[in-house]
């Protein structure tokens, strides 16, 4: 199934395909990742060392038109705040009647190449997940400190790249949450990793649906296949 809004899309993700059927549906919104439009939607990016690696360039990522529409939404995102949000509830209430008209339950990722703290960002006082509690939000995130409500699922993203970033993995292991670790290819993924046990992230990108307390595995795609900063493990 395909859709396009504005700001969101769906049917056009190698990974979310994989989910998308006759329970859910998932539609994503792809930023400019890091400071690369003018404001940083990506904070821990140079911590975490997931700069050169980042999913931005896999896929579709790779065309110049796509690079466009995603600087395009970012630029929107940081000189007009409110006319993006604004815009951003209507392109969830077209997403939603979509679905409902399928009874498919909708699930959203609001960060596909960006980690913006969606909790915090409001139209007339309240966040999308207060406004769409029908909807199944999900993301990942470097940043483990956050307080999200039920309908928002998030799954931490690990790197060894520096000392600085050890911390927030604690704390992520510490609130009990699950963590996306990128492997060198499928050759390099362990049962366990960290004491804990790993599933297949790249079966599907439903990490709602994901157990308890347990190491999302994926292996790189892009210029991650690359990277040598810690991000990427071995």
């Amino acid at each position: 199934m395909t859709w396009k809004g504005n700001l969101l899309s769906c049917g056009n993700n190698a990974k979310t395909v994989k989910g998308d059927g006759s329970e859910y549906l998932t539609a994503i919104m792809y930023l400019t990742p890091w400071k690369s439009a003018g404001i940083n939607v990506c904070p821990m990016a140079e911590t975490a060392g997931c700069i050169d690696g980042c999913l931005n360039t896999a896929g579709r990522g790779q065309m110049s038109s796509v690079q466009l529409g995603r600087a395009r939404k970012t630029e929107w995102f940081a000189k007009d705040r409110d006319g993006f949000m604004r815009q951003l509830v209507k392109d969830i209430a077209s997403f939603v009647s979509y679905c409902d008209k399928r009874s498919i339950q909708p699930c959203i990722r609001l960060n596909g190449t960006s980690d913006i703290r969606w909790e915090l960002q409001t139209v007339d006082g309240q966040t999308m997940m207060e406004m769409f509690p029908q909807v199944q939000f999900y993301d990942y995130t470097k940043i483990a400190n956050r307080t999200v409500p039920d309908n928002y699922h998030l799954t931490y993203s690990y790197s060894a790249a520096n000392p600085a970033y050890a911390k927030q993995v604690k704390i992520a292991l510490s609130r009990g949450m699950n963590m996306a670790v990128v492997f060198r290819n499928k050759r390099c993924i362990p049962a366990t990793f960290l004491g804990l046990n790993t599933i297949d992230g790249d079966r599907d990108d439903l990490r709602f649906l994901d157990g308890s307390q347990v190491i999302v595995a994926l292996y790189a795609k892009g210029k991650a296949k690359l990277d040598q900063s810690g991000f990427v493990q071995d």
